[in-house]
């Protein structure tokens, strides 16, 4: 285990440069020798200090080059590629990729960042030179996004957004423009693809950041795509890449005088329509794959898309062999919504990690022994919901973490062991912040998060830090950077940061009794009150709070995390249903996806959360670790209640 993370190295920006618009209007007869600066066209030229770098060939077929640049989880693509019979070697200098016989570049975290790393080794020189000539590439989720020009993350610079409606020319059957005029700095690329990678826009309708399994609509034939047919396969970002299309190209009709850059609404464009292999719909159409030749990248994560995940990762790996399609009967059309097993894990009396479950967060026995209610061992658990088709596996350690976080060595090791055959994401709570051990010593947030992720977690859930951290924003409305929601997504993106929020239902005569958001529920309090607000609680459930759910959740999502679990004291193990009131509160009330808990006894209450709610999700702990009802008949009955979940 390393003593610190390294610090998180400043992204490396274009310079900002200015730019002005004529009268859009009016202007007319531009000749197509205009100067012109945009994204995406004219094609950059990448020319840089050149390195002596020599080619030459492996002579093993049982091994792959990997390389990873020290951010997020790459342990499940590791155990991806052993679980598919491979070793791995590590690119540890720019003549490993030129040498690589086949290289797969698995991007975690911010483009700026990555690209930093890339060029300061001299790692994305070879990279380019590696790609260009044809040699067998994959790139997964910010490899793809690396491969464009261009990329609006980490940018600066105020935008001005114009819609441009001009006559006297046709092109892409009159799509429309949007052009911007600003001195927006944008992060370049390795420009290997034609277009810019952009932030989605939640006004479209979509959560951002775009996380659950979703459908693929297929460009055209791609070897590795080969067995995803009908079925879904797992996404986690913010960002997407939109190709752009050559202004200058529109300035041969004579139609328009520009400086600046320039997005179009078409996917496609005649400079990079050769690549794009698939599209996928998330509040509007976005490239999800790419391939030509030997060069291919998924904006997905096959390590993390289960057995079509893996096949995925087979064929990329075994380009020569023969394998027998799978088919699925059921067609993947949109985004699913998820059904995720959680696991409380805590030690025992005899110092066991056990997963338990509480009952409005007590998790002892009713005996005279008063033992910790053990319901199973976490890594035998999370394999067997993975094979029964949970969609997520959440680890919540409920009181390993209390007091010196990257101690617990145990659960580390859980997850370094789930990881090894659970090919779904892994999310880890507790205990996530900054402390001080014993002898001083002094660990930020950042750094105990990336030991989770280096130990297998896809995501961290954060909670009682959380809600000391909203407070205080609440207060300032300052942000520090300091805390452990902006440290964590700023390096490994906002996608990564799970705010795990438990309140406790508070009943009121009137809204106007508190300064906290409150709602009419559904079924009155004891003395008939018609109104709650809901009390954000830490410790475990032990401590109310000065804040409301309802300002916790719009606080975090200012503060950059990418996701809500949205717990329920009142409702724990009750087996009655969620808190319908509750989640239909928040879902509505953020843009970030929130993960409903607490409360699930039966399949229908799946459907109703789905139905009644925003939620994005559903978690659910006790049915199923005493087998009431199995993940596949939760997922049974929502397809016949018209909800897409994958099968």
């Amino acid at each position: 285990m390393e003593a610190s993370a390294a610090a998180p190295p400043s992204a490396s920006f274009s310079s900002p440069r200015p730019y002005s618009f004529t009268n859009l209007a009016t202007t007319r007869g531009l000749s197509s020798t205009s100067q012109v600066s945009l994204l995406g066209s004219p094609r950059k030229n990448h020319s840089s200090p050149k390195r002596n770098l020599s080619l030459r060939a492996s002579s093993s077929d049982s091994v792959v080059t990997l390389l990873d640049y020290g951010a997020g989880n790459v342990r499940s693509l590791r155990n991806a590629i052993r679980y598919l019979g491979l070793e791995i070697k590590e690119v540890q200098t720019p003549e490993d990729i030129l040498n690589a016989d086949r290289l797969i570049f698995p991007g975690v975290g911010a483009f700026g960042t990555a690209m930093d790393v890339l060029n300061k080794t001299g790692m994305g020189e070879a990279l380019r030179e590696y790609t260009e000539k044809d040699r067998p590439f994959l790139g997964i989720c910010l490899g793809l996004q690396l491969l464009f020009d261009y990329s609006e993350e980490n940018g600066h610079g105020k935008v001005f957004v114009y819609e441009i409606s001009c006559s006297g020319f046709s092109l892409n059957n009159g799509s429309a423009f949007l052009v911007y005029n600003s001195q927006c700095v944008s992060v370049d690329g390795l420009g290997l693809i034609p277009g810019v990678v952009r932030r989605f826009d939640p006004s479209n309708g979509c959560r951002v950041p775009h996380i659950g399994w979703n459908a693929l609509k297929f460009v055209k034939h791609a070897d590795i795509l080969e067995d995803i047919g009908n079925q879904h396969v797992y996404f986690v970002h913010s960002y997407h890449a939109t190709p752009a299309i050559s202004l200058a190209a529109i300035c041969n009709f004579g139609c328009i005088e520009a400086r600046g850059f320039i997005h179009s609404i078409p996917l496609q464009s005649p400079e990079n329509d050769e690549w794009v292999t698939s599209t996928c719909n998330y509040g509007g159409d976005f490239i999800t794959s790419i391939g030509r030749g030997n060069v291919n990248a998924v904006q997905f994560h096959p390590e993390k898309s289960g057995d079509v995940g893996l096949s995925i990762l087979r064929r990329f790996l075994f380009p020569k062999l023969s394998f027998s399609k799978k088919v699925n009967g059921r067609k993947a059309s949109k985004l699913a919504k998820r059904v995720i097993a959680c696991l409380d894990v805590r030690a025992n009396d005899n110092g066991d990690l056990v997963v338990t479950k509480g009952d409005q967060y007590d998790v002892r026995e009713q005996t005279g022994e008063n033992e910790v209610r053990n319901l199973g061992k976490p890594v035998e658990l999370a394999g067997q919901y993975y094979r029964d088709g949970a969609d997520e596996v959440s680890f919540l350690n409920i009181t390993g973490f209390r007091d010196f976080p990257l101690g617990d060595l145990p659960m580390l090791e859980v997850l370094r062991r789930a990881s090894e055959n659970v090919f779904v994401p892994l999310t880890v709570g507790g205990g996530i912040r900054d402390f001080t051990d014993a002898n001083g010593r002094y660990y930020s947030s950042l750094e105990v998060a990336s030991e989770y992720f280096r130990s297998g977690a896809d995501k961290i859930s954060i909670g009682s830090d959380a809600v000391y951290t909203a407070e205080e924003y609440l207060k300032t409305k300052v942000k520090t950077g300091k805390s452990s929601i902006e440290q964590i997504s700023r390096v490994y993106g906002n996608q990564a940061v799970v705010i795990s929020i438990d309140p406790r239902r508070i009943y009121l005569n009137s809204p106007s009794d508190v300064v906290f958001k409150a709602v009419r529920v559904t079924n009155p309090g004891p003395n008939g009150e018609e109104y709650a607000w809901y009390q954000c609680t830490v410790n475990g459930g032990r401590e109310g709070r000065p804040i409301g759910a309802y300002e916790l959740a719009k606080a975090v999502e200012e503060l950059g995390a990418g996701e809500i679990l949205l717990n329920c004291i009142d409702c724990d193990g009750q087996g009655k249903g969620f808190d319908i009131d509750l989640i239909k509160l928040i879902s509505d009330a953020v843009s970030i996806p929130v993960i409903a808990s607490s409360g699930a006894g039966c399949a229908e209450h799946f459907s109703e959360v789905f139905s009644r709610t925003n939620a994005s999700a559903a978690l659910a702990a006790g049915i199923f670790h005493r087998k009431e009802v199995p993940i596949q008949s939760v997922k049974e009955h929502l397809l016949n209640e018209g909800i897409e979940v994958r099968i």
